[in-house]
């Protein structure tokens, strides 16, 4: 910040994210963010911290997962609806239930487009939300449960990707990382969401040093699975789209001969997949998640484990 390369309000709410950790994990992240701390954002900031915090002090961080699930809420404000006839809806919402509920307005907004709708996606989904409730009404809301009682609760169903860590795989408290949010939390909310009311599906663990290949052009599912998860945003320098949200692109084009393997795919999103095909940005993949990008411009920089460096402004001598 003295030298000028941070700026005083992003050092200052460092600070402020780091006041309530312990002294060993506030020096983590300390030790973490000095060299970048200019170039990463706000949300990667805060994944670090969390994961310091759950690492560091496991007590505090579920203490404070429990505070945090007390604080749910949903409002409709009905009671002050605007003369033209909208309201406000806020809430704070558990993880699973909100990816459930995104995916079902989702899906509304989606059906009402190809029914005919000509309004903007915002307002379909507004809409979609409405008919999701009307919808919700019409059915049979009890379901029965397992021991043959009533109950008003179906089971979640919600897909979600988890990375546990070592220790979370021994039984001990530890972290886990959700693929679609790249957010961090505790076993025990692994736990809490794998209840008796969630219907659980374990799939085959994809092997992420394993080189898979085909003929094809098309990349097959299993192949764009671990291309996501050894990458886990866009491969393009400073991008923070999720993978899960980014074209599979080959990085040696196939017609000039690249192959469809595990070792020449790359998340990149839709915006940077154009620039690598239209513009003069080149890149290659040196390491399973780095990459080596050149610039129309020369400017060399490499995208590692989600983490971007400027090698050089000009192109090295030959």
């Amino acid at each position: 910040m003295q030298a000028g390369e941070v700026p005083a309000w992003k050092a200052r709410r460092v600070a402020q994210l780091t006041t309530t950790l312990p002294l060993v994990a506030a020096e983590y992240v300390d030790r973490q963010l000095a060299p970048v701390v200019g170039k990463v954002g706000f949300a990667a900031i805060g994944r670090l911290v969390d994961h310091a915090r759950v690492t560091f002090d496991p007590e505090g961080a579920e203490k404070q997962r429990r505070e945090a699930a007390d604080g749910r809420r949903f409002d409709v404000h009905t009671e002050s609806a605007d003369f033209d006839g909208t309201v406000q809806v806020e809430g704070t919402l558990d993880l699973a239930d909100a990816l459930d509920l995104d995916a079902a307005i989702r899906q509304g907004a989606q059906e009402l487009a190809a029914l005919g709708s000509e309004e903007s996606l915002d307002v379909r989904r507004s809409m979609a939300a409405g008919e999701l409730a009307r919808r919700q009404l019409a059915f049979d809301l009890m379901t029965e449960a397992c021991d043959g009682t009533a109950s008003v609760v179906k089971p979640r169903q919600v897909v979600i990707h988890v990375h546990l860590s070592e220790a979370a795989l021994g039984g001990k408290p530890g972290i886990a990382r959700v693929e679609e949010t790249r957010s961090i939390v505790s076993t025990e909310q692994v736990r809490d969401w794998c209840g008796p009311d969630t219907q659980v599906t374990l799939k085959p663990v994809i092997d992420l040093d394993a080189h898979h290949h085909t003929d094809a052009y098309a990349v097959p599912d299993r192949l764009t699975e671990q291309t996501r998860l050894t990458q886990s945003s866009c491969a393009f320098p400073w991008c923070e789209r999720p993978a899960l949200r980014c074209d599979t692109d080959h990085v040696i084009a196939h017609g000039s001969g690249g192959p469809t393997c595990s070792c020449n795919l790359a998340p990149l999103c839709r915006r940077h997949h154009r620039a690598k095909t239209h513009t003069g940005w080149t890149y290659e993949k040196t390491a399973p998640a780095t990459f080596l990008w050149r610039s129309p411009h020369g400017l060399h920089l490499v995208k590692s484990d989600g983490a971007t460096r400027l090698l050089t402004a000009h192109p090295p001598d030959e």
